[in-house]
């Protein structure tokens, strides 16, 4: 099965048509959480290819979910995430759930207990129903983890498909209906990747916006958390939730000024995701946009200043001794990413952090004539696991981040957001500077309206 529908293959999927829509079923005495629950769970289980946890806790869930039914029946109210089954990223500190950071390696430590951001989910409501899988340490695109397992992508239940990474396991769940929505973190695309590769959307927030501590932090310079979800009013609702920012409407996408960046961008792309792309710019014109070319060519300096910043982060802390002692256990591409930051010097760093601010001034400055940058989220289909073996499919897949890395690099929020409805799934995505996440989500549910139809 090749189509994003094989996503939804039950009407049991209580989240298709998104969190407020399941919830206000609830508050019509259509379905309980407990019952929500279970249907979860049945669901995992008859899942259990997709591999998509890490963790599971059915007792705690359930016991949860029937607390907060007798909360709610006594006229107790947490809002539309109460009851509401979610899953967090395995590099996420749960109390009472064990952490692995994707690896085999124990480094519970470097994440630290509950943060912030668990604890403000958990006072909201939610059901915290396990940890999901992620490539290890979070340093990976495919959503590959030779370590701990890789997800299967329920687009294609026929073929092991890359599920994109590094919040692998949270796309998967999310997209299979297993959960409302499950949380991930973003570094250079590991929410906006997985999102693109499994039919769904991901909200890459701004740097800051969203507390970090309590996560596994692969790079304090560029990570930032956000929700893997099935419409853009799930990520506006989330968002509304952690930062107490209210997002407005969009009535329509008129006049909306789309920046195309050429360079880089629009390269190399398979055919399915270039056709994809364009009937998504023509729609959008149809509707009063406004394609407007952006000349960025500095966004080809991506590979250098990732790689002169992300692995010598993650060293500091991983600490040299500590990762000397665990390589050779380590899942080989990570490894070898993660090695990098063992030759990294301090005038390398510093270098890259300088061009990067400048880098990021000038981006700014192009938003006086846009008001998003728009590209397609991956440059390719979601790949056989297989080809990967392949050096051609090797080499191809290690583009998966190459249209994201930009966005953490010059301090954007970002949306990833499906272009069409059919075959194997393609990815829009949508960017902006720094803090605007509330406008960026308007626009982006305004875009969503019009790309399927409504």
């Amino acid at each position: 099965m090749t189509d994003n529908q094989s996503r939804c293959d039950s009407q049991d999927d209580l989240f298709a048509d998104g969190i407020e829509a399941w919830s206000a079923r609830v508050r019509s005495n259509e379905n309980t959480f407990v019952q929500t629950v279970e249907a979860c769970l049945q669901r995992i289980r008859e899942s259990e290819k997709l591999n998509a946890f890490e963790f599971l806790d059915e007792q705690k869930a359930i016991g949860c979910a029937a607390a907060l039914d007798a909360l709610l029946n006594n006229g107790t109210d947490l809002g539309p995430l109460m009851g509401l089954p979610i899953g967090v990223k395995d590099i996420m500190a749960v109390n009472g759930m064990p952490t692995t950071n994707g690896s085999n390696a124990d480094t519970a430590d470097l994440t630290g207990d509950q943060g912030r951001l668990v604890d403000q989910l958990q006072r909201a409501g939610v059901v915290v129903m396990g940890k999901t899988r992620t490539v290890e340490f979070a340093l990976g695109a495919t959503g590959v983890n030779e370590s701990r397992g890789t997800p299967w992508n329920p687009v294609d239940r026929d073929v092991h498909r890359i599920p994109g990474g590094s919040s692998s396991g949270s796309a998967v769940a999310t997209s299979a209906g297993l959960l409302g929505m499950a949380l991930g973190s973003d570094t250079g695309g590991s929410i906006r990747i997985p999102a693109c590769f499994t039919g769904i959307v991901g909200h890459k927030t701004s740097v800051g916006v969203w507390p970090t501590d309590g996560i596994f932090p692969l790079s304090p310079t560029l990570d930032s958390a956000g929700p893997l979800c099935r419409t853009v009013g799930d990520a506006a609702l989330l968002h509304k939730m952690v930062t107490g920012e209210s997002v407005g409407v969009r009535e329509s996408v008129s006049g909306l000024r789309l920046g195309i960046v050429e360079d880089l961008f629009l390269e190399d792309l398979d055919d399915k995701v270039a056709e994809d792309f364009e009937q998504a710019c023509l729609l959008l014109e149809r509707h009063g946009a406004q394609r407007i070319k952006v000349d960025f060519p500095e966004v080809h300096e991506r590979t250098p200043l990732f790689t002169a910043i992300v692995p010598a982060e993650l060293i500091s802390f991983l600490t040299p001794e500590r990762f000397h002692a665990i390589r050779d256990g380590v899942d080989t591409v990570t490894a070898a990413r993660a090695a990098v930051g063992l030759e990294s010097t301090g005038h390398a760093f510093v270098s890259a952090q300088r061009r990067r601010q400048q880098l990021i001034g000038k981006a700014m400055n192009t938003f006086n004539d846009v008001d998003v940058w728009l590209s397609p989220t991956c440059p390719f289909l979601p790949m056989p696991l297989q080809d990967l073996a392949s050096p051609p499919g090797h080499e191809r897949s290690l583009l998966a981040s190459r249209n994201t890395q930009p966005g953490n690099l010059l301090d954007m929020c970002a949306l990833s957001l499906p272009m069409q409805r059919s075959g194997l799934p393609t990815g829009l995505q949508i960017a902006m500077p720094l803090h605007h996440d509330a406008k960026l989500l308007a626009i982006g549910a305004a875009v969503e309206r019009v790309l399927s139809g409504e």
